[in-house]
């Protein structure tokens, strides 16, 4: 957990996630939240649904959201901060010289 939260401190996951229009400046969606629950209550959990998701989310943010307003935020800005954020772990990660073919396929 430690390490994760080096690589991705709370004001780099808000800026990042501005700067794709996943959020806009208001910041009523709590990143740092949004993404801690989707790798630990959702990505790792049992109950994958995106019910889930959002309940996890609401039982660590300081502010709820609603159904509705979770799921306006499934977009595919969502998805490309994601998909940045693993683009980012597996480069601090990977040591060049010892990356095999397996994790080339991974990130296509």
């Amino acid at each position: 957990m430690r390490r994760l939260t080096t690589l991705f401190p709370s004001e780099f996951l808000e800026d990042h996630a501005e700067f794709l229009g996943v959020v806009e400046r208001d910041r009523r969606l709590q990143m740092p939240a949004f993404v801690w629950a989707f790798v630990f209550g959702f990505a790792a959990g049992e109950s994958r649904t995106l019910a889930g998701f959002r309940r996890s989310y609401n039982s660590t943010a300081d502010e709820t959201i609603s159904t509705g307003g979770f799921y306006h935020r499934l977009t595919p800005s969502l998805a490309e901060y994601f998909r940045d954020l693993v683009e980012t772990v597996l480069d601090e990660v990977a040591v060049p010289d010892t990356v095999d073919a397996d994790i080339n396929r991974f990130r296509e």
